[in-house]
């Protein structure tokens, strides 16, 4: 049984993996995590004037987790985000304007405006579209890893869920298939308190998710998921074994779910005061500003040029992607046949009678048009 571990375990002063990174680096996570932030935000202000088809869903508080753990991938690596993730899929690559232009449901979107919020995937540049359902991706990132298994690539999976998640049948066969094979996945159970609606108390009766660990005879840590290099330490840890060949690893991020499940959820369910209280002693981005002015020295001035450079790319992806054309109707059809690649609008009709079109009734409705009997 490989150990089990509930938080790092470093002594007193030891220096863990996060806190060795170069200072360019740590930078780095700093703007990964503001542009994130402002994206959204953005997006919240792009909802409210109705550009944004569908749904937003919200990562505020919960920044540290997905970009924290991405900057432990290499560029090789894949991973499976989920709707709170999109600073994992920035960090692997994602670029502002293809977020904004998918929310939008622009023609020139990743998914031609067929498919809603951060729902579409690049192998190359190692992020793979979520599945809806929750739990899903697990075994998918299960047969993933069965690939970099097979192949004997020097590959990692890494898949992001919920709390919730965990109580799904595909969570269980997922992590349990890919604990047997002793496949190179990393699962991140994101504990925010809440599935939806519904308390964490109310969904499992196990004291933390880490404790799953052991009934799969997988690694398992929690960690400080709103300490950014903290999460970037555990999950570091973590990669670096499944690439060592020693198998999964169940990773516990400790956070909590500052918005609703999405911009029109009125989180009337969550405590005000609880919002208020993580949001002025526990968020991710003024915690790490923190560390960075005191403990690392850095000058105010450079972290303001970094949310400048932040504001200037946001706002130039936001009128790129305002300028973007709706898609065409027809657009609906690439990509679903294979030879040819589009079809002709309403070739199923060519040769039909459609004089009956509007008055078309099925046998079994009881309004069956008697006259049309005679042909069947």
């Amino acid at each position: 049984m490989p150990p089990r571990r509930r938080r790092a375990a470093e002594g007193p002063g030891s220096p863990h993996l996060g806190e060795l990174l170069d200072l360019e680096r740590k930078l780095g996570l700093y703007y990964w995590m503001r542009l994130t932030r402002t994206l959204e935000e953005r997006l919240v202000a792009l909802y409210r004037q109705t550009k944004v088809v569908g749904g937003l869903f919200r990562s505020l508080g919960q920044e540290a987790d997905a970009v924290g753990s991405a900057f432990a991938l290499e560029r090789r690596d894949i991973l499976s985000p989920l709707i709170r993730n999109l600073g994992s899929m920035l960090v692997k690559g994602a670029t502002p304007l293809e977020i904004l232009k998918q929310y939008m449901a622009r023609g020139d979107s990743p998914t031609r405006g067929r498919e809603l919020n951060i729902h579409f995937g690049d192998t190359d540049r190692g992020f793979i579209g979520q599945i809806s359902p929750l739990g899903d991706m697990v075994p998918v990132m299960a047969g993933v890893t069965m690939t970099f298994k097979m192949r004997g690539e020097d590959r990692v999976g890494l898949v992001y869920v919920g709390d919730g998640a965990t109580s799904t049948g595909a969570f269980h066969e997922g992590i349990n298939f890919a604990a047997v094979q002793g496949l190179p996945l990393v699962v991140i159970v994101e504990n925010n308190g809440w599935a939806y609606s519904t308390p964490t108390s109310k969904q499992t009766a196990a004291a933390q998710f880490v404790d799953k660990a052991i009934g799969y005879g997988v690694y398992g840590e929690q960690v400080d998921g709103n300490d950014v290099l903290a999460v970037y330490d555990c999950t570091k840890r973590a990669v670096d074994r499944a690439r060592a060949g020693e198998g999964v690893s169940l990773l516990e991020f400790m956070t909590y779910r500052r918005k609703g499940h999405a911009e029109h959820d009125n989180q009337s369910y969550q405590p005000p005061a609880e919002i208020e209280r993580w949001a002025a002693e526990n968020d991710p981005i003024d915690r790490y500003v923190r560390v960075l002015l005191d403990r690392e020295k850095v000058e105010q001035s450079a972290l303001d040029a970094i949310d400048a450079r932040v504001v200037r790319e946001v706002d130039a992806a936001t009128d790129a992607a305002e300028a973007s054309p709706m898609p065409h109707p027809h657009d609906a059809l690439l990509g679903v046949y294979a030879d040819p690649p589009a079809e002709r609008p309403l070739w199923y009709r060519e040769g039909a009678d459609v004089s009956g079109l509007g008055r078309e009734r099925a046998e079994g409705w009881g309004t069956w048009d008697a006259s049309k009997q005679e042909t069947r």
